[in-house]
C-alpha cells in the first residue's frame, strides 16, 4: 500500500525543519535585546530602553547550558538532553512575554585538541574550529533557539583578552577580611595599591593578617614585627604586599607526571596515583606554580550556598569540598633533632578535649620538619621497636625511603579507608602540652600536607584511622570518652562523658563534649600552646599547566629579577599564543620523579624573550611559559554572553545588572536557570563562583553569584556490549539472536548498561535520528523519556512512538490524502472545551516545573481526544487545535510553526502568547456525592460541584432511596461537606 501523499514523514519533517530554521536565522527570531550597547533593542530611546530593562518589573529570563567541549566525535543523542530542555524553557518563556537570553558557546581550550596536535602535527586551532563547526551544525539542526550573535568559543582572541584581563584583576587584588561588604558581609577584595598604602601608613598589621589567612611572608620579613613596616623601603614594602595577592606564585605541592611532562590537576589523576591519560606514574613534587587564593573566599562560598536555588545534594558536595572545621591549633614542642636542637609543629584538631588521649603524633611525608632529613637523628633512639623502623638502619634512611614511596601514590590511594596503615618512626619525640607526656613522632602517608597543618595528634581511642595505626605499631590507647556498656572495642567515635581527662591545672572529667571542648581550648589559649581556629579542606587553586593549548599568562619577568611577576598593561591584551612546530611538553622517564617541566612555550624563544616598553623605555623581558587551565574560560563565560561585542569594558553595568542583577531585596542575582551535569558540581561551579565574587568585590559586576538556579539533568544511558576479552564492540553492529543472546561478527558478546558515549561504543548520532525521524521527533522523545533529573534508557525502536504522536497531531490539521485543512470554525462541544482547558492548565504547571514528560503525556491525551472527534465528524474545531499547537510549540517548534502558518497566521509562533486556561472550564460538570447513614455508605448521587449546603441537603432528602433508608427513623442531624459527603445521623 502506497504512503499517503501528505503524511508527516521524516522527509516532510526535514523540509519543514530546514525551512523554518533558515527563516528564524534570517528574521533574527531569537535575538535578545540588551538595555544598552550594540545589541540594544531598536525601539525607543536609549534612556527608555535602559529604564525599562533595569526596572524591577522588567520581564527577562537568562537561561544557560553548561557549554560543551568541541569533540571531534561530535554529539551523540545523550548530549542534547539538557540542551533540548533549556530550549523548551526558553521558547515557553518567550511565549510568556519574557525577553530571553539563550545562546551557546564552546569550551575550546583543553587537552584533547593538544593530544591530537601532538599525534598528527595539526594545529589545535584547526582541529578545534573544525569540531566547533560540526557541533554548531548539529545543534542548529536540532532547532535550538539560540541568539547566534552571542555565541563564542573560549579560544576567540576577543574572549581570551578578557580572560587575561580578569586574571590581572585578581592578580591586582588582596583580600581584606575586615572590610565591610554588601548585605552585612565582612571581607572583600581590594586593589593591591590600597594594601601598600595601608602598610606605609601602619594601619594594617601584615603579620596578624598573614597568620589569620595562612599566608607565608617573604623570608626577608621573618623575625620582624609590624613596627618595622612603615619605615621599610619601597622594594621591601612591595614584596610584603605582593605576598597577599589573590593570584601568586609559590613552591606548591603538585601532581608531577614525568611520563607526560606536565603537572596534572587532582581530577586528572586516577585513584591508583597514575595519569588518567597514558596511565603513567604521578609523583608529588614541590614546583614553582601559579595559584589563586580561593581559600580567602571559603566562608562566603559556603555561606552563600544558602542564598541560591540549587539542589541540596550539590550544595552539600561544595560544603564538603570546602570542608570548614571549627577547632583549635595546638603547638607541640619536638625534641631529638640531630645535635640536640628543638623544634615544634602545629596540629589542628576539632576536639581539643581529647588531648589527654593523644599517644603519638604523625607528620605527613612532605611536612616541613622532614624536608631536610639530615636534621633527624643519625641513629635510632633507645627503645625503638623493630616494627617502627621500616627495616632501615636509621631514622634518616627510613624517612627518606618512606618519602619516596609516598610520592608515588595518589591522594585517594593514600587516604583509602580499607588500606593498611603504613609509616615509620622519625626518631623525634613531641611533648603533649596538656599533660607533659612524651609522644613518639611518626610519618605516615594517610596524613596529607594540604589538609590542616600536615600533622596530627593521634588519639586512637576516638579515631578509627589512628586506632588502626596504633594496632599496627603497638602504640598505647587512652580513652577520654566513655563508650556504651555494650561497646565491642576499637575506636569509639560517638558521644559520652569525659574520662581520663584531668591534670593539675584542668579537669574535664564528667563533662559533655561541647563544654569540654570549650574549656580545653580556653585552657590552651591561656597557657599559650594553642588558639581557637577554623580550618578548611579547600586548598588554593593550582592555576598552571605545562601545555601549549591554553590562555597565555599576561605576565613577564625582568631577567635580573625573575622571581617578580610583572603584569602586562591592558593595551597589550590579548596576548596570543605563538606559532610552534612542536606542541608537546618534553617528556621524561616515567619513573624519574626529580625531573623539571619544560613547556612547549619555553621552546618558542622568539616569543618567550621579548622587547617591550612598560613605561621605562624598551627593555628585554621573559614571558611566562606556562598556560592557564581549561577552567579559566568556563569561570566567566556567562558574562561574555551578555556583552559579546564589548571591547572597552568586561561587561556594561546596565546590561549586567539587567540580566544578572537580583530582582529581590537581599538576593544574590545570577543566571535564572543553569542546566548541566552533576559532574561539574564542585570544580567548575566553585571556580566560577570565586571569580564572580572577586569581580563583585572590585565593582565589575552587581551580582554576587553567577548562577542563581541550578538544575542537574540526568543522563541518557544505552546498552553496551563486550567481547570475550572484555573489550567494548560497536553496539550498532551487534546482532540480537533468536535465543536472546547477542553476537558481534559471529562471536558471542555480553550485554551491559551504561552512560552513552564513545568509550562504551554505544553512541547514537543525532544526525541519524534527524534523517530517520526528524528533529522534532527526537526532541519529543527525549523530553518524554522520564523526569529530566533522572537518567533514562535510550531505545531507538521507541522513538517511533513520538513520531506517531506528531503524525496524529498533523492529521488534526492536514488531511493526509488531499493536503487540505481538516478544520471546522464551529464551536467545540463542552467536553472538548473542557479537555482543551484542562490540558492547558496541567501543561502550564508542568512547563513551569520542567516536568516535560508529564506535559507531553497530557498533550497526547488531548490529541487522542481530538482524533476521536475527527474520526467521528471529519473535522477538528479550530478553537481546540490552535491552543494545542501553541502548547506543542516549545517541544516540537518546527511542526508547530508549520501548522500555525497553515492555520492562517503570519509571523512566527515563537512570541505568540501561551494559552491560558478558563477557570470555568476547569470545573467538573458533575461530582459524586457520597451519602452515609449511621456512618456507612448507602447511596450516591451526581451533583453540581458548586452546589450549596442547603441545596445539597434538599437534593439528598428528596432522593427516593434515602427516604426508603430513613423510613421509621428520626433524623437527629445532617453533617454536610458539600459537594462530596452527606452523613445522616439517625
Amino acid at each position: 500500500m502506497s504512503e499517503a501523499p501528505h503524511r508527516y514523514t521524516a522527509a516532510v519533517a526535514d523540509e519543514i525543519e530546514r525551512r523554518w530554521q533558515q527563516r528564524w536565522d534570517e528574521d533574527g527570531t531569537f535575538h535578545a535585546d540588551n538595555p544598552v550597547g550594540e545589541l540594544r533593542g531598536s525601539a525607543g530611546s536609549l534612556e527608555e530602553a535602559t529604564t525599562a530593562a533595569t526596572s524591577r518589573s522588567a520581564e527577562k529570563m537568562y537561561i544557560m547550558d553548561m557549554f560543551p567541549y568541541p569533540s571531534g566525535a561530535g554529539l551523540h543523542v545523550g548530549h542534547p538532553l539538557g540542551y533540548i530542555a533549556t530550549d523548551v524553557v526558553a521558547r515557553h518563556q518567550r511565549m510568556m512575554g519574557r525577553n530571553v537570553l539563550y545562546t551557546m558557546g564552546y569550551d575550546a581550550f583543553g587537552l584533547p585538541a593538544e593530544q591530537y596536535a601532538v599525534q598528527t602535527g595539526t594545529h589545535p586551532r584547526t582541529t578545534t574550529e573544525s569540531n566547533i563547526a560540526n557541533m554548531r551544525r548539529q545543534l542548529h539542526r536540532l532547532g535550538l533557539s539560540h541568539d547566534p550573535r552571542r555565541t563564542l568559543a573560549t579560544t576567540d582572541p576577543e574572549f581570551v583578552k578578557w580572560t587575561q584581563w580578569i586574571f590581572l584583576r585578581i592578580f591586582d587584588s588582596w583580600y581584606d577580611p575586615t572590610a565591610p561588604n554588601a548585605d552585612g558581609i565582612v571581607g572583600r577584595a581590594r586593589p593591591i595599591s590600597e594594601l601598600r598604602e595601608a602598610l606605609r601608613a601602619g594601619t594594617v598589621d601584615p603579620f596578624a593578617l598573614a597568620d589569620r589567612s595562612g599566608i607565608e611572608l617573604p623570608t626577608q620579613w621573618v623575625g620582624r614585627s609590624a613596627a618595622d613596616v612603615p619605615g621599610a623601603s619601597d622594594a621591601e614594602l612591595t614584596s610584603l604586599a605582593d605576598a597577599f595577592r589573590l593570584t601568586y606564585i609559590s613552591e606548591t605541592p603538585v601532581n608531577w607526571c614525568p611520563g607526560l611532562g606536565t603537572v596534572l590537576a587532582n581530577e586528572e589523576v586516577t585513584a591508583e596515583g597514575r595519569s588518567e591519560r597514558g596511565n603513567f606514574p604521578v609523583f608529588t613534587r614541590r614546583l614553582r606554580q601559579w595559584n589563586m587564593r580561593i581559600t580567602a573566599y571559603a566562608d562566603r562560598l559556603i555561606d552563600d550556598l544558602d542564598r541560591v536555588d540549587w539542589p541540596e545534594s550539590i550544595r552539600a558536595m561544595q560544603r564538603n569540598w570546602i570542608g570548614r572545621s571549627h577547632g583549635a591549633q595546638i603547638t607541640f614542642p619536638a625534641t631529638g633533632l640531630d645535635g640536640g636542637g628543638e623544634a615544634s609543629f602545629d596540629v589542628f584538631t576539632t576536639r581539643a578535649d581529647t588531648l589527654f588521649g593523644a599517644t603519638f603524633c604523625v607528620l605527613s611525608p612532605e611536612h616541613a620538619l622532614l624536608e631536610d632529613v639530615r636534621t633527624l637523628p643519625a641513629a635510632w633512639p633507645e627503645g625503638t621497636q623493630d616494627a617502627w623502623t621500616g627495616g632501615a638502619q636509621s631514622p634518616r634512611a627510613a624517612v627518606t625511603a618512606y618519602q619516596a614511596r609516598a610520592a608515588s601514590l595518589g591522594e585517594d590511594e593514600r587516604t583509602a579507608e580499607d588500606r593498611e596503615k603504613t609509616g615509620v618512626f622519625t626518631g623525634l619525640f613531641a611533648t603533649n602540652p596538656m599533660d607533659g607526656r612524651e609522644l613518639p613522632v611518626f610519618t605516615a602517608d594517610y596524613v596529607l600536607t594540604g589538609y590542616g597543618t600536615g600533622a596530627i595528634m593521634a588519639v586512637p581511642a576516638e579515631d578509627e584511622r589512628d586506632f588502626e595505626f596504633s594496632a599496627r605499631f603497638d602504640l598505647p590507647v587512652i580513652r577520654t570518652v566513655r563508650p556504651p556498656v555494650d561497646f565491642a572495642g576499637g575506636a569509639w567515635t560517638g558521644e559520652g562523658e569525659k574520662i581520663n581527662s584531668a591534670s593539675a591545672e584542668l579537669d574535664l572529667n564528667g563533662l559533655d563534649k561541647d563544654e569540654a571542648k570549650r574549656r580545653a581550648t580556653a585552657h590552651a589559649e591561656a597557657k599559650g600552646f594553642g588558639r581557637a581556629r577554623t580550618t578548611y579542606r579547600l586548598r588554593d587553586w593550582l592555576f598552571s599547566r605545562q601545555r601549549y593549548w591554553g590562555e597565555p599568562f599576561p605576565i613577564v619577568y625582568d631577567p635580573e629579577h625573575p622571581e617578580v611577576p610583572i603584569p602586562l598593561p591592558d593595551s597589550m591584551l590579548p596576548l596570543d599564543l605563538p606559532e610552534v612546530a612542536d606542541f608537546s611538553p618534553r617528556t621524561f622517564d616515567p619513573m624519574d620523579a626529580d625531573t623539571e617541566p619544560q613547556t612547549p612555550l619555553s621552546r618558542a624563544t622568539d616569543w618567550a624573550r621579548v622587547e617591550l616598553d612598560l613605561g621605562e623605555g624598551p627593555r628585554t623581558y621573559l614571558r611566562e611559559t606556562n598556560t592557564m587551565p581549561q577552567w579559566a574560560g568556563s569561570s566567566w563565560y556567562h558574562l561574555r554572553y551578555i556583552d559579546p561585542t564589548e571591547d572597552e569594558v568586561l561587561v556594561r553595568p546596565e546590561n549586567e545588572k539587567y540580566w544578572l542583577g537580583s530582582r529581590e531585596d537581599g538576593g544574590v542575582g545570577g543566571v535564572d536557570l543553569y542546566v548541566g551535569g552533576v559532574e561539574h558540581a564542585v570544580l567548575h561551579l566553585l571556580y566560577a563562583r570565586f571569580w564572580h565574587k572577586v569581580l563583585f568585590d572590585r565593582g565589575d559586576v552587581s551580582s554576587q553569584e553567577p548562577f542563581h538556579r541550578l538544575f542537574n539533568q540526568g543522563y541518557i544511558q544505552a546498552f553496551a556490549y563486550t567481547d570475550s576479552r572484555g573489550v567494548h564492540v560497536p553496539a550498532e553492529e551487534v546482532v540480537a539472536e533468536a535465543d536472546g543472546t547477542f553476537t558481534y561478527q559471529g562471536a558471542p558478546v555480553t550485554k551491559e548498561y551504561g552512560k552513552m558515549g564513545k568509550s562504551l561504543k554505544n553512541a547514537v548520532a543525532p544526525d541519524d535520528m534527524y534523517e530517520e525521524y526528524g528533529a522534532d521527533t527526537l526532541r519529543v522523545y527525549e523530553m518524554s523519556m522520564g523526569p529530566l533529573d533522572l537518567s533514562r534508557p535510550w531505545e531507538t525502536r521507541a522513538v517511533v512512538g513520538s513520531q506517531r504522536f506528531l503524525q496524529r497531531l498533523w492529521r488534526l490539521v492536514v488531511d493526509e490524502e488531499s493536503g487540505r485543512l481538516t478544520l471546522s470554525d464551529e464551536p467545540a462541544d463542552r467536553a472538548t472545551q473542557q479537555a482543551v482547558h484542562r490540558a492547558i492548565d496541567g501543561v502550564s504547571r508542568d512547563m513551569e516545573r520542567m516536568q516535560f514528560n508529564t506535559a507531553i503525556a497530557k498533550l497526547i491525551e488531548l490529541v487522542n481526544h481530538l482524533t476521536k472527534q475527527l474520526t467521528a465528524t471529519g473535522s477538528t474545531p479550530r478553537e481546540a487545535v490552535e491552543p494545542l499547537v501553541l502548547m506543542v510549540a516549545p517541544l516540537a517548534p518546527h511542526l508547530a510553526e508549520e501548522l500555525w502558518a497553515r492555520l492562517g497566521h503570519t509571523g512566527s509562533i515563537s512570541r505568540v502568547a501561551y494559552p491560558v486556561a478558563d477557570p470555568e472550564l476547569l470545573k467538573a460538570d458533575q461530582v459524586t456525592c457520597v451519602i452515609q447513614v449511621k456512618g456507612k455508605v448507602r447511596h450516591r448521587i451526581e451533583v453540581d460541584p458548586e452546589i450549596s449546603e442547603a441545596d445539597l441537603e434538599a437534593a439528598v432528602m428528596a432522593e427516593p432511596r434515602v427516604q426508603e433508608l430513613l423510613e421509621g427513623q428520626t433524623v437527629r442531624k445532617l453533617i454536610i461537606r458539600a459537594p462530596k459527603i452527606v452523613n445522616i445521623v439517625v
